[in-house]
């Protein structure tokens, strides 16, 4: 099978979908493997290391597209290169359909089979193509926020830890997933003082034995979530239904109870946000202020430390990417259930149920 791996063209992507160990495990399988020029380059990756090991380098994205069965990405396909999909053709990367009607239509209509990274499952139902970018997205969160916090930055001018004799800042963290746990863990380590919400009491009972002391853990309604947000300085969005748009559990009228300038860092922007006010914004500018309230949505956050996040991704992607080329999309999905709950679209038909529901469409089983 030829597997292709085009260079990201999303502002401030410096990810790349492959690394040379990965080419090196496709062309010992058998496969020819195209790599377009540059495509590792923001995440420290040359095009030489790449040829050594077996990949063929290739000038344009075009040229990527044309040739290969198997496209590998990180991020969506972007309307620039809807153009460049063909029916029969697999596109294996994150998609988030549920935040993008438009993207959608545009892969039903290509015919591609469309497998999701953030829907695949492991045996115990988890999600493990989404959990190493949303470890790094949840440690950067509060890295981010903290500089947001700063007032060159509009924040309210605020040292996350505090200093003796001054309080730390407050930081709520709305969600306890892969993402808020990780957030809740490097606020706390900053010495902030950090609660952080959930509906699933399991979850929460074990976060209160493993975490920190300034860690308080609370069940996840509307009364504590405008109780908490009164008194954040920093809150953390981190709210995933997979494959579905994430629930507004912060509402616009409810900025008006938090502190003036405190920042928002909705990682749940990918699908669609967990504020009613977030929309996407980018690295190259990232906030923006709502009723006196920064927000920072960016839907590619470890896009900005593209080595860390390349080969944390890779890691776990690539024995789904040689499952697809070595038995065909069909036959992969066929064996592996798992890899099957990641088909989102297949030649036009939407095989995912929130997706489906997401845009009013039929839903048919892979």
């Amino acid at each position: 099978m030829i597997v292709g791996v085009p260079k990201e063209i999303k502002q401030d992507e410096y990810r790349v979908a492959m690394t040379p160990a990965g080419v090196e495990e496709l062309t010992r399988a058998g496969h020819k493997v195209l790599i377009q020029a540059g495509a590792g380059a923001g995440s420290g990756i040359t095009d030489d290391q790449y040829a050594a090991d077996g990949a063929e380098i290739v000038s344009g994205e075009a040229d990527v597209w044309a040739r290969a069965d198997l496209v590998v990405k990180v991020k969506e396909p972007l309307p620039d290169e809807w153009p460049l999909m063909r029916a029969g053709q697999t596109v294996f990367t994150y998609f988030h359909f549920a935040a993008d009607e438009t993207l959608t239509k545009a892969v039903i209509k290509s015919g591609i089979t469309a497998v999701a990274y953030e829907t695949i499952k492991d045996a115990r139902g988890g999600l493990p193509l989404l959990t190493p970018m949303s470890e790094v997205a949840g440690r950067m969160s509060i890295q981010e926020g903290a500089k947001y916090l700063e007032r060159p930055f509009d924040g309210r001018g605020i040292l996350l830890a505090g200093v003796p004799g001054v309080a730390p800042a407050t930081v709520v963290v709305i969600g306890a997933g892969v993402v808020g746990a990780n957030a809740a863990r490097v606020a706390a380590g900053l010495g902030a003082n950090v609660f952080i919400l959930d509906v699933n009491l399991d979850r929460l009972r074990y976060l209160d034995e493993v975490m920190p002391r300034n860690v308080t853990t609370l069940f996840s309604n509307r009364h504590n979530i405008l109780d908490t947000i009164q008194w954040a300085d920093l809150v953390v969005g981190a709210v995933l239904i997979p494959g579905a748009k994430a629930p507004h559990l912060v509402r616009r009228e409810d900025l008006k109870r938090m502190p003036h300038r405190a920042v928002v860092i909705d990682v749940a922007i990918d699908q669609g946000g967990c504020l009613e006010t977030s929309r996407p914004t980018t690295h190259a500018k990232p906030t923006y202020i709502v009723d006196d309230i920064v927000h920072y949505c960016v839907t590619n956050m470890p896009g900005a430390v593209g080595r860390t996040s390349t080969y944390a991704l890779t890691n776990v992607t690539l024995p789904y990417a040689l499952q697809l080329a070595n038995k065909g999309v069909e036959k992969a999905t066929k064996d592996n259930p798992g890899l099957a709950a990641g088909v989102n679209i297949r030649a036009g038909k939407v095989t995912n149920k929130a997706v489906a529901e997401t845009f009013g469409l039929e839903c048919i089983s892979v």
